[in-house]
């Protein structure tokens, strides 16, 4: 027993420095920070091109997960898994229009695990999935139980701006468009993020003195890609280039795998479009990141650094041009990594990275773990504290993603080594990537023979947390037990 109550305390005091370990860990704060549809094209994650300085500073003070991964590559399903702890299968939320308590109304989400135990709980913008207003909370998708305030912050992108967007996608809505503009007049504090930093940092200010949970959830690089020209001016349109579309792109890949950009490539704009594009996507990178270094220096200047964690997160990562796909909803890296870091005061792994292959299913237990809260029994991550105080250590845990395409699943595992994807269980094809030698997941190795012992062994661990329905397809929304306070 005194082993065992030794080891517990050695992990805990490997990221607290001993002499603020009780005051860390007493009922610390927490800043939740969310983006919206940000791949890992930062300069923290190694890329040479993009500016984002205020994240790169905020990776320096925490740990940088180099492995993370969505659930399900779309806002309302990525964010109603990581919020409830639960996976896509158990939410059942696969689109923009189901909401997670029409199956679980007793669910109790993390916001709500932290409301209950004494703290502040607030959320500015984005945290749940906007858009489907009805009447399951003010602002589409959101849940009014996670939350003690809700704040809607609405900026000249989001008014004034919206007749001058290019769209060279016009028949789509300006959510889901190749639309940009790069404003001319406007500064930073009119525009939607720049008001969601400012609320934030107005709630860091008054609530100081208490435990929170404040939940900043910014918008951009969600398109419309529209930011102050500043920000567009960063990134010169001929130091813009697109990845290669392989010849073997179209015959390689399962149809399916292709299936979330029509018509294919890049939507059917010209290729210096989609380069205009991309480098407006960029310039929100870099907008949205100078409103979160607003926001974490006010919890320097506010003396709150000893005593809250700071947790980074993105919903999932963004195809540009890679398989020429665009946006999000394939089970390539492109779209299924997500930056995160997570930040704890004191923590002797700072500027540090962890290669172990993580899902945003585990921030739920693993903000209850540093914490000291104790969550549902029915969570269905795992706590990365381990990683924490040690970013190599032994884990076992591999990460899951998944889409819909109609009635018909992929489903993807991802491990140290390997990605494997089967669409419809195995029957409308399969895939199979070794990221040592193809990173770019260039080459599909499902069906050479050298590697049957690969997907045999990948196939299992898809089966353990994805078996086949009854019916062979998609399980229906509403269809599990629900779960009690």
């Amino acid at each position: 027993m005194m082993k065992t109550l030794m080891a517990l305390a050695m992990v805990s005091l490997a990221f607290v420095a001993p002499n603020r370990a009780s005051a860390a860990l007493a009922k610390p704060n927490v800043l939740f920070i969310a983006v919206d549809d940000m791949n890992n094209d930062l300069g923290c994650y190694g890329h040479p091109f993009v500016k984002s300085p205020n994240i790169d500073r905020l990776a320096a003070r925490g740990l940088r997960f180099d492995r993370a991964y969505c659930q399900f590559p779309l806002c309302s399903p990525s964010r109603s898994s990581l919020l409830t702890g639960l996976r896509p299968d158990t939410t059942r939320v696969f689109d923009l229009q189901y909401h997670f308590r029409q199956g679980l109304p007793d669910v109790v989400t993390l916001p709500q695990l932290f409301m209950r135990n004494g703290y502040y709980v607030a959320r500015v913008g984005k945290l749940y999935h906007y858009g489907n207003p009805g009447d399951i909370g003010s602002s589409g998708l959101d849940d009014r139980a996670s939350w003690t305030e809700r704040f809607n912050p609405a900026g000249r992108d989001k008014t004034a701006l919206e007749p001058d967007i290019m769209n060279y996608t016009p028949k789509r809505g300006l959510g889901a468009a190749m639309a940009f503009l790069a404003d001319p007049t406007g500064t930073d504090t009119e525009h939607t993020d720049g008001k969601v930093a400012t609320q934030t940092i107005q709630l860091l200010e008054a609530h100081k003195d208490k435990p929170f949970l404040i939940a900043a959830g910014f918008y951009k690089p969600h398109c419309p890609w529209v930011t102050p020209k500043k920000y567009f001016d960063l990134y010169p349109l001929n130091e813009i280039a697109l990845p290669s579309i392989t010849p073997q792109t179209t015959n390689d890949f399962p149809p399916l795998a292709l299936a979330s950009t029509r018509p294919w490539p890049y939507f059917g704009v010209t290729a210096d479009q989609a380069r205009e594009c991309k480098r407006a996507y960029y310039a929100a990178i870099s907008f949205v990141d100078a409103q979160i270094g607003r926001v974490v220096a006010t919890v320097d200047r506010l003396g709150l650094r000893e005593n809250t964690i700071i947790v980074f997160w993105s919903d999932h990562g963004y195809h540009l041009g890679e398989h020429g796909l665009w946006f999000k909803q394939s089970c390539f890296e492109e779209s299924a990594r997500v930056p995160l870091i997570i930040s704890v005061p004191g923590q002797k792994t700072a500027g540090q990275a962890s290669s172990r292959p993580v899902e945003l299913v585990d921030l739920y237990p693993t903000l209850a773990d540093l914490a000291n809260l104790t969550p549902p029994d029915h969570l269905e991550g795992f706590s990365l504290r381990p990683l924490i105080a040690e970013p190599q250590a032994a884990w076992d845990h591999p990460a899951y993603t998944q889409v819909q395409r109609g009635a018909v699943p992929g489903h993807s595992v991802r491990t140290d080594r390997w990605r494997y994807t089967e669409w419809g269980f195995g029957a409308k094809g399969v895939e199979l990537y070794d990221h040592n030698h193809d990173p770019q997941e260039l080459h599909n190795l499902a069906h050479d023979a050298k590697y049957a012992g690969v997907v045999a062994e990948l196939k299992a661990l898809l089966k353990k947390v994805h078996p086949a329905p009854v019916n062979g397809g998609k399980a229906e929304p509403g269809t599990r037990a629900k779960f009690s306070n």
